[in-house]
């Protein structure tokens, strides 16, 4: 069989850039060098992959649609989701990772005050490690009314309360934080050191896919902020959320992408090395069959995500395409990931090869950061709005 990382080297001879090549065959150099050789330790361990995140860092990959002022490369989002899809295509534990850190920018950047802009977004460019904390045990995927508190004090906002099951949040530096004002959810930038800010690991902060460390639970006592950490208007929050998930769930596609390539390049390796029945596997019309549905699904997934990336760019439609695009690309890649588990037969199941984390990763995927259900939701209310607006319905006679 083909090695994992020879199967990345031919990747691009068989899935069309989208970006510009130059930077591509960098980003790629750099997740061979450095993605590839972790991704089962990773997995295995359930550990934040904080070296592999400082690294793409200092190449400018977590900071890469910044503005430049911050230090960024102020990059289209097709580069961004670029970046996603390569590093997924390598451990989707790394693309989850760094997807914690462009949610916390991208809320800083879009509604910040400039005092907080200034002083956070250049530590971006350092490789400063951030995590999202919007869930509650009492109220899931619901934030709209939180138990954790912000109250006005003298020097600014004291929080108190408790989050629960935060991506990245065994390794994050600072926090971006859900709470309840007098005047509604709101957002707050939290550092990690600061006086009574600790984590711990509750019950459920463990899961079979989408491994880069235990989703802690995130506990606030008398936690005082400057009053420039308010990020925003008070009581936006939760259009702030909404907006930020928005921009983050194309680059969730991207990372699906990379799982459903990946599932795709090894089992092609494999079956095109693999002889049964006094011929290869792949020259069976059945196998073929295989690569042949998952080729088009990926193909189609692709120019989704990276429509959607337009549509960031150009500030059109953002909420349709992005749900569109993480729906199709996370199902495609639970759909690679089985299949390639299928036909490449016994191997397929062993601990050895990489399908049975393809398939946990792309599975978790379909319920992280917004479920099939809650983006078909979505979908469907723009296609009511467009209803509402453009068809008037049967006219009377």
């Amino acid at each position: 069989m083909i090695e994992i990382a020879n199967s990345y080297q031919c990747s691009p001879a068989l899935w069309r850039d989208r970006v510009d090549p130059a930077f591509l065959r960098e980003l790629r150099r750099v997740v061979a060098d450095t993605v590839l050789p972790e991704a089962e330790a990773i997995d295995r361990q359930d550990v934040y992959p904080v070296h592999i995140v400082k690294t793409m860092a200092r190449h400018g990959y977590t900071s890469l649609t910044l503005p430049r002022q911050w230090g960024g490369s102020a990059a289209p989002y097709g580069h961004c989701a670029a970046v996603f899809e390569e590093a997924s295509y390598g451990s989707a534990a790394v693309g989850i990772s760094l997807i914690t850190i462009l949610q916390a920018q991208t809320l800083i950047n879009q509604f910040g005050a400039d005092s907080l802009k200034a002083a956070v977004l250049p530590e971006f460019v350092q490789g400063l490690i951030t995590a999202y904390a919007l869930t509650e045990a009492n109220h899931g995927s619901d934030i709209r009314s939180l138990d954790t508190k912000a109250q006005r004090s003298a020097s600014g906002w004291t929080l108190n309360g408790r989050k629960s099951f935060i991506t990245s949040g065994s390794a994050a530096e600072a926090y971006i934080v859900l709470a309840e004002t007098d005047h509604g959810v709101s957002t707050f930038f939290v550092r990690r050191d600061m006086p009574g800010v600790s984590t711990f690991n509750g019950p459920t902060s463990g899961t079979f896919g989408l491994r880069n460390g235990p989703h802690v639970d995130l506990i606030l006592d008398g936690v005082v902020l400057p009053d420039d950490h308010l990020i925003g208007m008070e009581g936006k929050g939760v259009r702030q959320a909404v907006t930020t998930l928005d921009f983050s769930r194309t680059m969730a596609g991207a990372i699906s992408l990379g799982i459903a390539r990946a599932a795709f390049d090894n089992a092609l390796a494999y079956a095109a090395g693999r002889e049964a029945f006094d011929q290869k596997v792949l020259g069976f019309q059945g196998i073929q069959w295989y690569f042949a549905d998952l080729a088009t699904q990926i193909d189609a997934a692709r120019l989704l995500v990276y429509e959607a990336c337009v549509a960031l760019d150009e500030h059109r439609e953002i909420a349709r395409y992005a749900s569109e695009a993480k729906l199709a690309a996370s199902q495609v890649a639970t759909r690679a990931a089985e299949q390639a588990i299928q036909i490449c037969g016994a191997y397929g199941v062993t601990e050895h090869a990489p399908f049975g984390r393809y398939l946990r990763d792309a599975k978790a995927y379909e319920i992280a950061g917004g479920s099939s259900e809650i983006l078909k939701n979505t979908i469907g209310k723009q296609l009511l709005a467009f209803a509402a607006n453009h068809l008037s319905g049967p006219k009377k006679t």
